[in-house]
């Protein structure tokens, strides 16, 4: 799924956990291989997902984590949305600190309890930074859940003009296509 955050390549941990929650939304059952596949995907050392490192408590946790997070995505009202993600940040957080995992990656800002924290309070540590910071650039929530019928995707926004409504422009255009197509049956 391309979201505008995507093209300004930014905010890589907004996007993994779009991603996520849109998966364990689909599938509350996500399969811990998935899960793996899914986090590696987006940059995750595949050796620290071993079912050692990463055993099946561990995938049921980061579910958890995500369906907590989507629960914040589905929130367009700013306030609350910014409540539940200090919530989460008191809760999950430590002082934001800078990491390189040793060496494997590039500096990056955490601010999660530090290299030992469990991985499902990782993510919701990052995650929620990551929408804070959304929320801090643009001043508002930029995300929210598609408007088109039948449709329950998950969507970040950060474009320029009206507030985004859909997760794509085939959702957008689909609507528009059947608002107008019911507006003539009605004569209007």
């Amino acid at each position: 799924m391309v979201n505008d955050i995507a093209a300004e390549g930014g905010f890589r941990p907004a996007l993994r956990l779009l991603d996520l929650a849109n998966a364990v939304r689909t599938d509350p059952g996500l399969p811990r291989e998935e899960l793996v596949a899914l986090l590696v995907r987006h940059g995750e050392d595949p050796d620290d997902l071993t079912e050692e490192a990463f055993p099946p408590e561990a995938a049921e946790e980061m579910r958890a984590a995500a369906a907590r997070l989507a629960a914040v995505l589905t929130e367009t009202d700013t306030g609350r949305a910014a409540r539940a993600l200090n919530g989460i940040l008191a809760e999950c957080g430590g002082p934001p600190r800078l990491t390189d995992h040793g060496g494997r990656h590039t500096w990056h800002l955490h601010a999660d309890r530090g290299e030992d924290a469990g991985r499902a309070d990782w993510f919701l540590a990052s995650g929620a930074l990551a929408l804070a910071q959304i929320i801090t650039e643009y001043g508002r929530a930029t995300w929210g859940e598609c408007a088109a019928p039948g449709c329950s995707t998950l969507y970040l926004g950060t474009g320029p003009g009206s507030a985004r409504r859909y997760c794509s422009a085939t959702c957008a255009s689909r609507a528009r296509v059947a608002a107008h197509r019911r507006r003539r049956r009605e004569g209007r």
